[in-house]
C-alpha cells in the first residue's frame, strides 16, 4: 500500500485524527442556527453589530455571545471604528461549506 507522500494523486487529502477533531470542532462552533444565520448575513460583507442586529431577531447581549464565539474560532474577524464594531468573514471555508450544506438541505426540502 503506498504511503500519502508516495501517492501519485497530490488532491488528496491525508485524512488524520487531527483533520477529524478540527472538523469537528468547526461543525460544534456553526451548530448553533443563530450561528448560521450571523455568517449569512456576512457573507456579502462586513457589517456592523446594529446592522447584524436588524437582519437577525435576537438580543444584543445574546449577538454578542455568539460574534464572540465565532471570532474566538477564528471564522470571523472584527475591527472597531469608533464605538461600532465590524464583523466579517475571516475564514472563506466555512462561506463554502455553509452554502454547500445550505443547498443540499433546500433541495431536499423542495422535492
Amino acid at each position: 500500500m503506498a504511503t500519502p507522500t508516495q501517492d501519485s494523486d497530490k488532491s488528496e487529502v491525508v485524512k488524520t485524527d487531527a483533520t477529524f477533531e478540527a472538523a469537528a470542532d468547526l461543525f460544534r462552533v456553526m451548530s448553533a442556527p443563530m450561528r448560521l444565520r450571523i455568517i449569512n448575513c456576512l457573507c456579502d460583507g462586513e457589517k456592523n453589530v446594529s446592522y447584524l442586529l436588524t437582519r437577525v431577531n435576537t438580543t444584543q447581549p445574546n449577538m454578542s455571545q455568539h460574534l464572540n464565539t465565532l471570532y474566538q474560532a477564528g471564522i470571523l474577524a472584527k475591527r472597531r471604528e469608533g464605538v461600532q464594531i465590524f464583523y466579517r468573514i475571516a475564514d472563506q471555508r466555512v462561506v463554502s461549506i455553509c452554502e454547500a450544506m445550505c443547498h443540499h438541505i433546500a433541495g431536499q426540502t423542495t422535492s
